[in-house]
C-alpha cells in the first residue's frame, strides 16, 4: 500500500493572531481572511513487509529509523518532532515508511509546518484505517502541534490548508465556521506577489508575547485587536466585490496596527523591503503569519507587479515565490505498490 496527500499553504490577508484560542473569544465577531496557494506540503507513507518505521524529511534532510515496539517512544523524539508525534498519536500497527517534504521555505510564514502536520494527518489516518472523521484533523493538528511549539496555537492555517480556496473563518462560542469567498483567482494571482526575505520567522514567540499581554488585560492590545477584527471584515467585503481599491486601502491601514502588537512583527530589512516595493508600484503589504522574518505578499497596482518584482530581487537575500491560487484543500490518495 501506498499513500500519498497533499495539502496547500495560505496567504493570511487580514485577522492573523485572532484565530489563536481563546484570544477571538473575547472580540464578538472575530474572522479572519485567507487564501490557499499552490506550495504543498507533501506526505508519502509506503508500507513496509516488516515492522520498521523510518521517518523521513527531504526538505529538511533528515531520516531516522525504529521500530513498531517503540512507537511510544516517538512522543518524546526531538528528530522530526512534529511527524514523530502525529505517528505517536495515530500507532500504525504496520510497519512503513513516511516522506514527508515542503515547497515553502522554512520559517516563511505561510503556515508551511501547518500544512504539513493536515497533509501527514491524512495519510497517517488512511492508513490505519480512517478511524477519524475528516472534521476531526483541526483539533488534532493544532492539540499535537502546540505539543510541539509549545505556545498556543492559531487555528487559521490548519484551516486552510485542510480546505484550500478563498476563505473567511468565523470564530465563534459554539465553534469555527468556514465562509468560502468566490474570488477572481486570476486576479489575485496577477496583482499579487510573495517575498520571501530569506529571513526565517519567529511566529511562536511573538504570538506568545502577544497571547500573554492580552490575557493579562492590556487594553491597548485588546483596542488593536478589535481593529484585526475591523480589518478582517472589510477585507472580506471587499474580496467578494472585487473591489481592489478597497482591498488595498484595507491593507495598508492595517500594517502600522500589526506592527504595534509586538516589537519584532517587521525588521529592518522587512521594513526596507516594503519601501522598495512601495516606490516601485506596490499599493500595500501584508506581513505574512506573525512577521519576525518569513514571507511578505504585495498587492500590486495594475500592469506594475513586473516592476514589483525586479526591484525585490535586487535585494541580497529575496526570493520572489512561484505560485497559483489553490481552490482544493487536502487531497488523499491510495497507490498500488
Amino acid at each position: 500500500m501506498i499513500i500519498e496527500s497533499t495539502a496547500p499553504t495560505r496567504v493570511d490577508l487580514a485577522g492573523g493572531t485572532i484565530d489563536i484560542w481563546p484570544l477571538y473569544l473575547f472580540h464578538k465577531g472575530a474572522t479572519t481572511v485567507n487564501f490557499a496557494i499552490s506550495l504543498y506540503a507533501r506526505c508519502r507513507i509506503e508500507e513496509l513487509a516488516d515492522e520498521r518505521v523510518i521517518l523521513e524529511s527531504r526538505d529538511r534532510n533528515v531520516q531516522f529509523e525504529t521500530h513498531l515496539s517503540e512507537i511510544e517512544n516517538l512522543v518524546h523524539e526531538e528528530r522530526l518532532e512534529l511527524i514523530s508525534k502525529l505517528v505517536h498519536f495515530f500507532k500504525p500497527t504496520r510497519g512503513f515508511h513516511l516522506i514527508a517534504s515542503a515547497e515553502s521555505p522554512a520559517g516563511a510564514g505561510l503556515g508551511g509546518s501547518s500544512a504539513l502536520a493536515i497533509a501527514c494527518i491524512g495519510a497517517l489516518n488512511r492508513f490505519v484505517g480512517d478511524v477519524y472523521d475528516e472534521r476531526k484533523f483541526i483539533t488534532i493538528a493544532a492539540n499535537v502541534e502546540t505539543t510541539v511549539i509549545r505556545v498556543p496555537a492559531g487555528f487559521q492555517d490548519y484551516l486552510a490548508a485542510l480546505h484550500g480556496g478563498a476563505n473567511c473563518f468565523h470564530f465563534r462560542t459554539e465553534g469555527i465556521a468556514r465562509e468560502k469567498l468566490d474570488v477572481d483567482a486570476a486576479e489575485l494571482e496577477r496583482r499579487i506577489r510573495i517575498c520571501y526575505t530569506g529571513e526565517p520567522r519567529l511566529s511562536g514567540t511573538n504570538n506568545w508575547e502577544i497571547t500573554k499581554k492580552h490575557i493579562d488585560g492590556d487594553r491597548e492590545l485588546f483596542a488593536l485587536f478589535d481593529d484585526i477584527r475591523d480589518s478582517s471584515l472589510r477585507m472580506r467585503e471587499a474580496l467578494a466585490a472585487s473591489d481592489w481599491k478597497e482591498v488595498g486601502e484595507t491593507m495598508r491601514a492595517a500594517h502600522p496596527k500589526r506592527k504595534r502588537l509586538a516589537p519584532k512583527v517587521t525588521t529592518p530589512h522587512m521594513d526596507k523591503l516594503i519601501e522598495k516595493a512601495l516606490a516601485n508600484g506596490a499599493e500595500a503589504a501584508k506581513v505574512c503569519g506573525a512577521g519576525g522574518g518569513g514571507c511578505i505578499a504585495f498587492l500590486c497596482a495594475e500592469g506594475q507587479a513586473t516592476k514589483v518584482e525586479e526591484a525585490l530581487r535586487a535585494e541580497e537575500g529575496v526570493e520572489m515565490l512561484d505560485w497559483k491560487f489553490a481552490p482544493e484543500g487536502l487531497q488523499v490518495r491510495e497507490l498500488q505498490s
